[in-house]
């Protein structure tokens, strides 16, 4: 049975984003695995914190308890749910845990409605989209899942055979039995051989799903997809986090970060 991973921390962004995954595991026949981690302080042990490890560890568990009894109430007791607590660094336990139980999809928030949730979820969401090998769903505030209908694939059109992890995609779009939209982003009234040449290929590689193509006039790109997935109503945005060496990094816009933190729609990481 597929296994949607759900990281929460509680809070009402978190919230939203487990009760998206709850939904879409249902949809799809998959079971949920909670995760919340407890982020011990740098330094712990030489702090005069009252509040020990293990209280901590009780509090989090009984409130993990709750959450899935709220969700088997919310479900009617169809969906499988299984609970785990980690304790350390966020990233580094949810990538031990998706290593262990390798997932169909991971979920969490893109972001809170607080400052404070804003910070948390975007530092964390940001980070995992461009590391984490699994496919990582970050879910917008009050986003609620219905169905996905449309999916979109924000691609630049280079290297496709390279870059395209084209057996997930075929994977989503017959699992959720939805349409794909590749959306390219570029000066459509100047004609690029290399950008025919790529859909091309792009277009055999997927032609079992009937791909759509987009070519989206805009100067800005992260605007230009956004507005797109608005207007067309794609229920999922995937994207493909490329890997930039220190030199690039210094000068590259993190156009993951952006769709991440902005877009309305839920997006998707794939990775190669």
């Amino acid at each position: 049975m597929k296994t949607i991973l759900v990281a929460s921390d509680f809070s009402p962004a978190a919230f939203n984003a487990v009760n998206y995954a709850a939904d879409m595991a249902l949809s799809i026949h998959a079971k949920l695995l909670l995760l919340t981690v407890v982020q011990t302080p740098v330094g712990y042990s030489e702090l005069p914190i009252v509040v020990s490890l293990e209280d901590m560890l009780r509090s989090t568990e009984r409130d993990m308890k709750h959450l899935k009894e709220e969700l088997m109430l919310k479900t009617g007791n169809k969906l499988t749910i299984e609970t785990e607590v980690g304790m350390g660094a966020f990233y580094s336990e949810l990538k031990d845990v998706c290593e262990r139980v390798k997932p169909y999809a991971v979920v969490m928030g893109s972001q809170g409605k607080t400052a404070a949730e804003h910070i948390l979820f975007g530092t964390h969401a940001v980070h995992a989209m461009k590391n984490l090998a699994w496919p990582l769903i970050t879910v917008p505030p009050g986003t609620k899942f219905s169905a996905v209908k449309k999916i979109g694939l924000a691609s630049d059109l280079t290297e496709v055979v390279k870059t395209t992890p084209i057996e997930e995609i075929k994977m989503l779009v017959h699992d959720f039995n939805a349409e794909l939209h590749v959306l390219n982003t570029g000066k459509t009234e100047v004609f690029d051989a290399d950008i025919v040449f790529e859909s091309a290929l792009m277009q055999e590689m997927m032609m079992s799903l009937n791909p759509k193509f987009h070519f989206i006039s805009n100067g800005n790109t992260d605007e230009g997809i956004i507005k797109f997935t608005d207007e067309n109503k794609i229920d999922l945005l995937i994207v493909l986090p490329k890997r930039h060496n220190l030199f690039e990094q210094l000068f590259h816009k993190s156009h993951t970060k952006n769709l991440v933190l902005h877009s309305h729609v839920p997006v998707m990481a794939l990775h190669q």
